[in-house]
């Protein structure tokens, strides 16, 4: 193998896919990248087994030549030092030539390395997914539905599936679900063409989906999504991203949605978000994280929270609107600080069905989205 390559294509290509590697890989060539030459272009692999992406750099773009093929070829590369060596080297050209026992010599301006490669053919196999279960959907849309419902997976690895978001499909509704248990998080999204694509219980890894939106461009570019039995495909423009579905059946959590409410609030979302965190504060410290709301006479709110050695904080907070029976409850201010942070709504909906039922969190201006928190049981 012997190339030419333009640096800031391969750097490019080397940051997506190296967000598939595994620090803490026991199977050495799982810590390298694989690079596959031919005379269309180069493609580079990664893969932790759970999940694959996937990089192809094109000979030319824009009538521009990125890379000169002068011999094809194969090689894996260590990660940890091709990653770091690459974005480091002097010239805006990078010649790269693989001789035997795999060795590998990178020379760019004055530089010149030579690296260890390993064997291509003891790199896996990506998984072959048929496209019958396909849908598009714009980039910017993707990463909103992630960032709006990740938060709320579960970092306990002894429940594995809560650590994912449920995906589901319906009717042209695609649905995002997310809970630990304490707290729910859903986003839908109608897209249209997909009447005859259905699939229900696809849940995809939240570390998977974290990495996935730092590669979805922000703009509208379509990503085209191949649901298959336990993967999922997500291709972007050169990039191929493969994810594992992780196993088991996600709850039903359906029935934890009220439909109707004893009180409903409406509130500014900012002044809500930074009352709470003004709260949030003292309630840190006592490791509780505990904030209490409750309604006035007036018609307020009333914020507060407490710390045995720091003392107290109490606020006012004027209503938007208030429907429905007096309340006084207590929540996780960092729950609720997760949702309101993620909020793009000016005025936000909470109702309750009573002390130690759940929150419900509504934007005003986006019927797509619903949050749920568990309300605390305090003795005072």
């Amino acid at each position: 193998m012997k190339i030419s390559i333009l640096k800031n294509v391969l750097n490019e290509s080397i940051q997506h896919v190296s967000k598939a590697i595994s620090s803490r890989t026991t199977i050495p060539i799982l810590g390298g990248i694989k690079l596959d030459v031919t005379h269309q272009g180069v493609t580079l692999t990664a893969s932790d087994t759970d999940i694959s992406i996937q990089s192809f750099i094109p000979v030319e773009d824009d009538n521009k030549t990125i890379v000169q093929v002068e011999q094809p070829g194969s090689v894996v590369l260590p990660a940890k030092f091709f990653v770091e060596i690459i974005k480091k080297l002097p010239s805006q050209e990078v010649q790269m030539e693989v001789k035997e026992q795999f060795q590998t010599f990178i020379s760019s301006g004055a530089t010149e390395i030579q690296m260890v490669g390993l064997d291509p053919e003891e790199f896996p196999v990506l998984p072959d997914i048929e496209g019958n279960q396909t849908i598009s959907i714009p980039g910017a849309l993707l990463k909103n539905m992630i960032r709006q419902t990740v938060f709320a997976i579960s970092t306990q690895e002894t429940t594995p599936i809560l650590t994912g978001v449920l995906w589901n499909l319906e009717n042209d509704d695609l649905k995002f679900t997310a809970t630990d248990r304490h707290r729910l998080a859903t986003r839908s999204a109608h897209l249209e063409g997909t009447e005859e694509v259905k699939f229900s219980n696809v849940v995809i890894a939240g570390k998977t989906l974290n990495e996935l939106s730092k590669i979805v461009p922000d703009q509208n570019a379509l990503v085209d999504i191949v649901v298959a039995d336990n993967q999922v495909l997500f291709k972007l423009d050169r990039v191929l991203f493969y994810s594992r579905i992780l196993d088991g059946i996600y709850p039903d959590t359906s029935r934890i949605i009220p439909t109707s409410y004893k009180t409903e609030l409406v509130l500014d979302t900012k002044k809500l978000s930074e009352s709470i965190d003004r709260a949030y504060l003292l309630s840190r410290e006592e490791k509780t994280n505990i904030v209490r709301l409750q309604t006035m006479e007036n018609g307020g709110i009333e914020i507060s929270s407490s710390s045995s050695e720091l003392g107290k904080v109490r606020e006012e907070l004027d209503v938007i609107d208030f429907k429905g029976e007096p309340l006084r409850i207590s929540f996780n201010s960092k729950y609720m600080l997760d949702v309101l942070k993620i909020v793009e709504s000016e005025q936000l909906m909470i109702a309750f069905t009573g002390m130690m039922s759940p929150i419900i969190l509504k934007p005003m201006d986006d019927s797509q989205s619903s949050y749920i928190i568990l309300p605390y049981r305090t003795t005072n």
